[in-house]
């Protein structure tokens, strides 16, 4: 089997989304970490709300440091959405072709995000693992990479694997909720449209807002599965810091499908060209 240049763009596309959200929300994303990690003591907290720790970082002169950990987050940001677009968009392909059907329902688009998923959880829980770690360290305290992943054992790299994996939910109904709905709002657009028109697609706004929305909804539904606060905090802890995880996840997968949706048809032409040119310098090389 060829390569898949069409999953390629995608997983490009989404990759590049990914980076730039990233890059950008990742105050807030240290913030809602270290908040999110506090341990009660003594029956007091820390942190009553994401904003004490941003305030912290200022008070102390240390505004810099929410962003250690970037270099790290951005990798394993960067391969996971890579992998996960790649992944979803292959096992779209492969099961239309096999299947024979012209659409995919929702219950078979769940089963082939999760499945995306978990190969994205295992490939990059390591880089997670570290991340999380770096961000929850000490404001100026941030190991490197390097150091932050050879700390532990193997086994300590992949802490987390299982919830990892219990959590491709999450991005499961994400994906699933958003194509449906995008599927459903260009039809609509295409029925409106002239048959000489160019092709339709999301606007960057109309992305931005399904982003949030299919965000907010997986949210909700799996946040409870985001760890085992429970077990000290009671039922109450399963929703600890909700509001910062819907901040910061909202806004970073609303900006990614953004950011996607708007470069994919840029970097499936950009992946076309490359094509393309490779294969003339290899007909010129033969016939050399």
């Amino acid at each position: 089997m060829g390569v898949d240049l069409e999953s390629i763009s995608e997983a490009t596309s989404g990759a590049i989304g990914s980076l730039l959200s990233t890059t950008i929300l990742y105050p807030l994303d240290t913030c809602k970490t270290k908040y999110q990690a506090e341990v009660q003591a003594h029956g007091q907290r820390k942190y009553r709300n994401l904003s004490d720790v941003l305030w912290e970082a200022v008070s102390t002169g240390q505004v810099l440091s929410l962003y250690q950990g970037l270099g790290t987050k951005n990798l394993q940001s960067f391969i996971a959405q890579f992998v996960y677009f790649y992944g979803y968009s292959y096992f779209k392909r492969l099961y239309l072709e096999n299947s024979g059907s012209k659409s995919i329902g929702t219950k078979v688009n769940l089963i082939l995000a999760a499945g995306a998923g978990a190969c994205t959880a295992i490939v990059t829980q390591p880089l997670d693992t570290a991340s999380s770690r770096m961000q929850t360290s000490a404001f100026g305290k941030s190991k490197g990479l390097w150091k932050t992943l050879t700390e532990g054992t193997l086994s300590d790299a992949f802490d987390g694997l299982g919830i990892s994996l219990l959590l491709t939910s999450n991005p499961a109904i994400q994906y699933t909720v958003f194509d449906q709905l995008k599927q459903r709002l260009l039809k609509q657009k295409l029925k409106k449209a002239d048959h000489d028109s160019s092709p339709v697609v999301l606007s960057a706004f109309t992305a931005f807002l399904l982003g949030a929305m299919s965000k907010s909804i997986a949210t909700f539904l799996t946040y409870p599965a985001i760890s085992a606060i429970w077990r000290r905090e009671g039922i109450l802890g399963f929703f600890k810091g909700l509001d910062a995880q819907i901040t910061k996840t909202v806004l970073s997968s609303a900006l990614l499908l953004m950011i996607k949706e708007k470069i994919t048809a840029t970097t499936w032409v950009l992946i076309l060209a490359i094509r393309r040119s490779l294969l003339l310098r290899n007909g010129r090389l033969k016939n050399v």
